[in-house]
């Protein structure tokens, strides 16, 4: 039988916007995990970026990441060999790590597997409390996740509404974690995800007691063509 997949959302230079309820859940074949793939190179390996559902007591099997996994907690608590990370716990395993993730209540995260940067050997295991928020302007507070080169992961905070801060000529992505975000207008709830190849055109606007996730690349690091 011929290989009828076709990747999802790869090609970087357009823009990709994923709300709640756009897409369905897939069950994994390893473990009783749902997956809901933002973007997927193949069907079980390469580049992928996803959501991921782990119902209680699922346990996942031991498993190599080629090129590195980065972790955000969503809900829940999620588990591996290393320790248990609530909601809000950052991580990362570089290229080479394995482990065997579980959950006993069940959990909720945002992956991305096979998308670290050259040379990026990090690993990271902090949980809420061990994030440093650091005041930008009047209402709004970011906490640096992790730099390295040219790429960054930070949380953003609005207690107010007011604009988005993001750097020029960068790409990268979005994922509303509480509140919501207006592109250009267009409201984005808690859970909406969205991939742009320029930040620079772009008017982003956080509603009062928003929380996001950012990930940015400076320009200088890749090509449009």
């Amino acid at each position: 039988m011929p290989n009828s997949f076709t990747p999802l959302n790869m090609d970087r230079r357009l823009a990709v916007l994923v709300r709640p309820g756009d897409q369905r859940w897939l069950d994994a074949p390893q473990a009783p995990v749902r997956r809901w793939p933002l973007e997927r190179e193949a069907p079980e390996s390469g580049e992928v970026t996803s959501l991921v559902e782990y119902l209680p007591g699922a346990r996942f099997p031991e498993h190599r990441h080629p090129n590195g996994e980065e972790i955000l907690v969503l809900s829940g608590v999620f588990s591996d060999e290393g320790g248990d990370y609530p909601a809000g716990s950052y991580l990362r395993s570089p290229a080479g790590s394995r482990h065997s993730p579980f959950s006993q209540p069940g959990c909720q995260i945002f992956v991305k597997l096979n998308q670290f940067a050259q040379g990026d050997m990090t690993t990271l295991r902090l949980e809420p409390q061990q994030f440093s928020w650091q005041t930008l302007d009047q209402g709004m507070e970011q906490a640096q996740l992790h730099t390295f080169a040219n790429e960054c992961s930070n949380l953003q905070r609005y207690a107010q509404a007011m604009p988005v801060p993001l750097p020029g000529q960068t790409r990268g992505e979005i994922l509303v974690l509480e509140g919501s975000i207006a592109l250009n207008g267009e409201p984005l709830p808690a859970g909406s995800w969205l991939r742009v190849p320029s930040f620079d055109a772009l008017r982003l606007t956080a509603a009062e007691s928003t929380l996001i996730f950012v990930k940015t690349q400076r320009a200088v690091d890749y090509q449009l063509s």
